[in-house]
């Protein structure tokens, strides 16, 4: 359906509130808001360095750069007249706030009030918000200012641990905020990294380096391969990861510094996969005797560093009920 401006002079008029998301490319409008701005007697806008205004003047919309009163907009209607305001950054609150007061008297005839969003945000919009809180954080707190890759890694592995503890303790708040811990992480090494002389890359760089990657090992969702089932989709991915890593070991990659546990699994998992016959080795510490167990445990289907937590918070519980 159009935007229709209709003149009557009975009429108290209409009054447009135009929002816009400053995370979406100024100039991209709906249609209803483009037929809003152009069939409006008079438009307004309280910012005259609004990003919109220019791409709205190009287009033939005049704009009046004016912040008026509630009082001065009812004025404005006056006679059937429709006034579009292109709301600035906060959603112009005084404005809002005044006409719901005079609306609220009821001693004002009230033209009629439309709130039109121009521009919606699209999925991950706050994606934006992160980076650029970043950008302001890094060149003016005296603490990230100064951080380094190596100086944030502690905290990386924090938040990874504190990520998993929420996932085991079935906290979805929690499970939400360590996300978004483990989210600033991935943010902020980005941001120290776009600093570098030698090899500078930003967070672009990183998300467009996973989503080729993820392309690359989905051909049954991006390209012409088929999978119906889990472990063929694991397959796709083993294949097309060993191509690209061209490793001469199935250890390589592992990284030697996770908790050991989870080194013994991913190790037999690795073999597993290959299809290699390796005996353990032998010996009489206990090391051994765990890494049989981490093995056993994986071929089972079973994450031996999750059971033993599970475990672990289990000796926990006993501990506090034998304390009281």
């Amino acid at each position: 359906m159009g935007y229709v401006r209709c003149v009557n002079a009975s009429s108290p008029g209409r009054i447009v509130l135009l929002t816009t998301s400053h995370r979406v490319a100024p100039g991209l409008l709906s249609w209803p808001a483009w037929q809003a701005l152009h069939g409006a007697d008079r438009v307004l806008c309280a910012d005259g360095a609004h990003p919109q205004l220019p791409y709205l003047r190009e287009a033939g919309v005049q704009v009046d750069e004016t912040a008026p009163t509630a009082e001065e907009l009812i004025d404005a209607c006056d006679g059937g007249r429709t006034v579009t305001v292109v709301a600035t950054g906060e959603g112009e609150p005084r404005l809002t706030d005044g006409l719901a007061r005079l609306a609220g008297s009821g001693r004002v005839q009230m033209p009629d009030l439309e709130l039109l969003p121009a521009s919606y945000d699209l999925p991950g919009a706050r994606l934006l918000d992160l980076v650029q809180v970043m950008d302001r954080i890094r060149a003016e707190c005296p603490w990230s200012s100064q951080q380094t890759h190596k100086g944030l890694a502690k905290y990386g592995i924090e938040e990874a641990y504190e990520l998993v503890e929420a996932i085991e303790e079935g906290d979805r708040h929690e499970l939400r905020e360590e996300l978004g811990d483990v989210l600033l992480q991935v943010v902020f090494h980005a941001r120290i990294a776009e600093e570098d002389e030698e090899e500078p890359f930003s967070i672009d760089d990183v998300a467009g380096g996973i989503v080729t990657k993820l392309i690359h090992r989905h051909p049954h969702v991006f390209g012409d391969e088929t999978a119906s089932t889990p472990e063929e989709v694991k397959e796709h991915w083993l294949r097309t990861k060993a191509v690209e890593k061209q490793r001469t070991s199935v250890t390589e990659g592992i990284p030697l510094g996770q908790p050991g546990l989870a080194l013994a699994a991913k190790l037999a998992s690795r073999v597993r996969t290959a299809g290699l016959e390796v005996p353990l080795p032998q010996g009489d510490d206990v090391g051994y005797e765990l890494l049989a167990m981490a093995v056993r445990a994986e071929a089972r289907g079973v994450d031996p560093e999750a059971a033993l937590r599970a475990a672990a918070r289990a000796y926990r519980d006993a501990i506090r009920a034998g304390e009281s």
